[in-house]
Parts: structure tokens; sequence; C-alpha cells
């Protein structure tokens, strides 16, 4: 590829003169990026080649912060669509390889003009700069993607104790599946959480849904029942299955005097909406 240039051209210059020229360069350096450009581009709408520009750009006149904040806005998006990192790595490093082939040219054309002070200069630079562009780019990658993990385990525990309000003083907590120690602890926080901001009277707490649970996930509930109690609500507890019965026997556990236990849900219901 045939370089344009001329003997006035700064290092900035020399780079906005060859865009052509750093394109066809950057394309063969990243093997295997290339072929996926117009994949990602269709995916999370992130122009790798004009992106890569614009990154040079920041690059060579020392914008820290544009650098920075570009960085971080590619973190996210990729993050995002899901794109696979590697793919990102490949290309930056490409990128990296591409400038010092410019710099190469640039200095021959120059007639070697670079003195060994000057050229160990802009290499930290340039160098500091593509790696300040991966970290920041990685660590909001990584703060995405932890955000968005935890948003999902929020939905989940909120899914695995689904409080729903029947009046403005009873509400119904259908319990199914495994109960654990881990569970148990999600139920204590939520439902004490929600008990104080609807002032709930009443709470039916439906085990039908649940096989079998431990000596000490049933320990660990009737603390939760009994913390029910204590802020001034009622727990009726529907369902048990003879399996959970005969375990709170075999350890000895029993509910406060506070709690009814009833055989159904419907019968809750009635009781509670019928009389």
């Amino acid at each position: 590829m045939e370089f344009t240039f001329h003997d006035s051209d700064q290092l900035k210059d020399f780079f906005e003169n060859n865009k052509l020229v750093f394109e066809g360069i950057l394309l063969s350096e990243a093997v295997y990026v290339k072929d996926k450009i117009d994949e990602i581009l269709h995916i999370g709408n992130i122009d790798l080649v004009n992106n890569a520009k614009k990154l040079v750009v920041y690059i060579i006149d020392e914008k820290d912060e544009d650098l920075k904040h570009f960085a971080k806005l590619e973190g996210i998006a990729w993050a995002q669509h899901s794109i696979e990192i590697s793919f990102k790595l490949e290309w930056v490093q490409a990128i990296r390889r591409t400038i010092w082939t410019f710099i190469e040219e640039y200095n021959d054309l120059k007639k070697n003009s670079l003195g060994i002070e000057e050229f160990f200069h802009l290499e930290r630079e340039i160098n500091n700069r593509v790696d300040e562009f991966l970290n920041t780019f990685f660590i909001n990658y990584t703060i995405y993607k932890d955000s968005l993990i935890k948003e999902q385990k929020e939905l989940v525990e909120n899914l695995s104790v689904p409080i729903i309000p029947i009046d403005s003083a009873i509400c119904i907590l259908p319990l199914i599946g495994d109960l654990d120690l881990h569970r148990v602890e999600i139920i204590n926080e939520k439902v004490l959480d929600q008990i104080s901001h609807l002032r709930i009277q009443h709470l039916i707490m439906d085990l039908s849904g649940v096989a079998t649970m431990k000596g000490e996930t049933i320990a660990e509930l009737k603390k939760v029942i009994d913390g029910i109690s204590m802020m001034g609500c009622e727990t009726v507890i529907t369902g048990l299955r003879k399996e959970i019965v005969r375990e709170m026997t075999n350890v000895g556990i029993q509910f406060n005097r506070q709690t009814k236990t009833l055989g159904t849900l419907q019968q809750a219901l009635n009781e509670y909406f019928v009389h």
C-alpha cells in the first residue's frame, strides 16, 4: 500500500491523510475479527473500523479523558450485547500493531528524524494509552455484567418469594420447590420488608408445593414465622405435607401459638373471605 506523505506532516497529519491505508493494514492484522465486523455491526450497531480510527485520534492527540469515556461506552456496549471480549482484545492489539507500522513508515519517510529519547517517549505514551483504553474497557464491561447478574439474581429471588396481596390486610405466600437455608434467608428478608411496607395483618403461607424440608431449614422457617408474629402479623400455614410434619415431630419443632395451620389454601380462603 502506498502512503501519502508531505515533508511538513506531523504524525497526526500522516494518520489523517492515510485513513484508507490504515484500514487496510488493520484488517490484515486482525485475522479473526475482520470476518466478524459485519456481524458485530448488526448485533450491537458497533462500527469497529470507524471506532478504531476514533481511538487512534484520541491516542495521537493525547485526549486522555475522551479516550477513557470512549472506552467506558465501548465496554458497556459490548457487555449489553454479550459480544465476545476475545474479539475486542484481538482488535485493539491489531490497532496497536497498525499504529506502530504507521510510526515506522512515518519515521522512514522523515529520514529517521525520531531520536532515541523521542522514540522511547512516544512508545511509552502510545502504549500507555492503548493499555488505558483496554483497562477502562474491561472494568466497565465487568461492572455492567456484574450489575446485570445482580439484577437477574434479585429478580429470581423476588420470584422465589411471590407475596400476593388479596386485600389491604391479607396476602398469600405460595412456596414451591426446594426450601433450603439460603431461600429461607431470602424469605425472611422479603417477607418482613413487605409486612412493614404493606402493613399486612394476615399472611397465608402455602407449603403444599414443598415436598420435604430438613430439620435445620424448618427451624429457620420457624424463626421467620416468629418474626412475622413479632410484627403483629398472623401467619396461617396451609398445605403441610406429612413428610414435613414427621420431620418436625422428630426434631421437636412446633409453631408458636399465634400461628394457625389449615389443611389447604382453599380452607384458608374460605375462612377469611366467606365467614
